[in-house]
């Protein structure tokens, strides 16, 4: 039995890159996997690696499907119900879906060619996508008196870089609202935590490097352990802090 064997666990953007690995890996732990993103076929890839992998649990390992589109307050709703009529529990939200520049145009504009709808497709995903996803995941955290929630951050949520405007600024204010969250829960046993990698990662993110440079960057995998230890912890956990994932290993591994 492991800390995660039987806890419920919701992954938005689960069907590749980071959220496809922090899924797996919840399986190994023991843990049912609400598999969240917009492409059913890769959710259903995912879920059928997740089941063979699946820890040996008496109820963990099981995965459930829901495709949805984050920015959608109606379908964001309809995967807590989903959750809930399947497993009576909602444990542990791992806010993870997440675009940009660099995954939608392979690059980066200054401010001043950033096109409106460009602007307001990331704020939407990175930022409302989060909001949404919380205020329908926290009742059933509350009502439980226990529950984690994990957003998945950037070191670009503490500096900035030049070309990324949207995303610098949706990942800013993913931080405040981690801190804003974890306030607003530090006395309702709900911890609320922002976790990155740490730099550059082997995603679709960053398909236009060239093979020689992308095999030199961090794995998708990157981020497994820190997000175990994150969702295993229980009420008056560490709250309202944002660390890459070895920081965040040492700190509670």
């Amino acid at each position: 039995m492991t800390e995660l064997d039987g806890e419920v666990i919701v992954v938005t953007g689960a069907n590749r890159g980071l959220g496809r690995e922090m899924s797996l890996r919840f399986a190994r732990e023991g843990a049912r996997v609400v598999l969240v993103g917009r492409t059913e076929s890769e959710l259903e890839a995912v879920a059928d690696e997740a089941e063979e992998e699946a820890g040996t649990g008496e109820s963990g390992g099981e995965t459930l499907v829901v495709p949805a589109d984050v920015t959608e307050s109606a379908e964001v709703e309809g995967v807590v119900e989903s959750t809930l009529d399947a497993f009576g529990r909602l444990d542990t939200l791992v806010n993870n879906a997440g675009i940009g520049l660099l995954s939608i145009e392979d690059g980066g504009r200054p401010t001043h060619e950033v096109p409106e709808e460009r602007w307001r497709e990331i704020l939407d995903v990175n930022l409302t996508g989060v909001f949404l996803c919380s205020r329908a995941a926290l009742p059933a955290m509350l009502d439980a008196g226990r529950g984690n929630v994990i957003n998945i951050s950037s070191g670009l949520g503490r500096y900035a870089a030049p070309g990324y405007a949207p995303y610098n600024a949706s990942k800013h204010g993913l931080e405040g609202l981690t801190k804003t969250m974890a306030l607003d829960y530090e006395d309702e046993g709900v911890n609320v935590n922002a976790l990155d990698p740490g730099g550059r990662v082997d995603t679709a993110f960053w398909d236009h490097l060239p093979d020689e440079e992308r095999a030199e960057i961090l794995q998708p995998d990157v981020m497994n352990d820190a997000a175990v230890v994150l969702a295993a912890q229980g009420p008056g956990g560490v709250t309202g802090e944002s660390m890459n994932a070895a920081d965040w290993e040492e700190r509670l591994g």
